[in-house]
């Protein structure tokens, strides 16, 4: 038996989960799988594939806008590409990370303090400290829960969109380099303006070279998901650690010791599958991608049919 001498919970999912002090252990442990706090990790499930659903696509449009940004022929533009692609190189993640959540925070509230208090008169920086208006502050302080949930994962969204998009663009900027500077110049030979060439010859033919950065890149970005502990969103990693400590009778109607180990190896069977599926999924594109084109790829593909 478990769970002897325990208060009846205050809800539970199955009818028989009324007195957990009378349950089995496998009748013990359908109640406490699905306890209030454990629906919470099963929805942070879905809280990290929604960010992965939104930050792919819009990191790749961060890296794609940078990418084309480098090799633009006007000098500033190429160069504000170029020292975005040159974020990836040196700095720790997890400064980035730190910095921009802070940052984007701070800039989004500047905007708003000049926009709805024009008439203050005080220093924004004062000291160490950021302080504007009370109409300014993002969420306002009377905001519901969940506008400060929704504000909290938004800012971790553009932040990773931000950070990954660098890696993306350094992708981007190295497979267009590996498109063949002969197809560009027949191109333009043939009347193509370089706008034609850029969209009609160079994009089409690039994907192939950068998807291999490109999975390697989605891999990263899936394990760099318990990132959003530090940002202070409420991820499984947080209820992993949450759950998992050790309870007493006095704070739960399931006591039970440091289960942490558990927790957490269920999380690494979680992104094992999940990336597992993934390397299916992007083999299936790249054969795609490469069938009929002179890489190393189709040639096999050529070679196996």
């Amino acid at each position: 038996m478990v769970g002897r001498g325990m208060t009846p919970p205050a809800y539970a999912m199955f009818s028989f989960c009324t007195d957990p002090s009378i349950l089995d252990t496998p009748a013990w442990m359908a109640c406490y799988l699905t306890t209030g706090k454990h629906l919470a990790i099963y929805w942070s499930v879905g809280t990290v594939l929604l960010l992965l659903a939104i930050t792919a696509p819009t990191a790749l449009a961060f890296g794609f806008a940078g990418a084309a940004a480098a090799r633009s022929r006007f000098f500033p533009l190429s160069l504000l590409g170029r020292g975005y692609v040159a974020i990836v190189r040196g700095v720790p993640d997890i400064a980035f990370f730190l910095f921009f959540v802070i940052a984007l925070d701070q800039f989004f509230e500047w905007i708003r303090h000049e926009v709805k208090c024009p008439d203050w008169d005080q220093p924004i920086r004062q000291g160490n400290d950021f302080v504007v208006c009370a109409a300014a502050k993002l969420p306002l302080g009377n905001a519901a829960q969940w506008v400060h949930e929704t504000y909290g994962f938004f800012l971790a969204v553009l932040t990773f969109a931000i950070v990954f998009g660098a890696f993306a663009a350094n992708v981007l900027y190295g497979a267009m380099r590996a498109v063949p500077r002969a197809q560009l110049e027949t191109a333009e030979a043939y009347g193509l303006n370089q706008r034609q060439c850029f969209w009609r010859i160079l994009v089409p033919q690039m994907w192939v070279f950068a998807l291999p950065g490109l999975s390697n890149l989605w891999m990263v970005l899936i394990k760099a998901t318990p990132l959003l502990f530090l940002l202070g969103v409420e991820d499984i990693v947080y209820w992993a650690r949450e759950l998992g400590g050790s309870k007493t009778p006095r704070f739960t109607d399931y006591p039970h010791g440091d289960w942490r180990m558990w927790y957490f190896l269920a999380l690494l069977v979680f992104y094992l599958a999940f990336t597992r599926v993934s390397e299916l999924a992007l083999d299936r594109i790249m054969k795609r991608l490469t069938k009929g084109q002179a890489t190393m790829g189709g040639e096999a593909q050529r070679k196996t049919a």
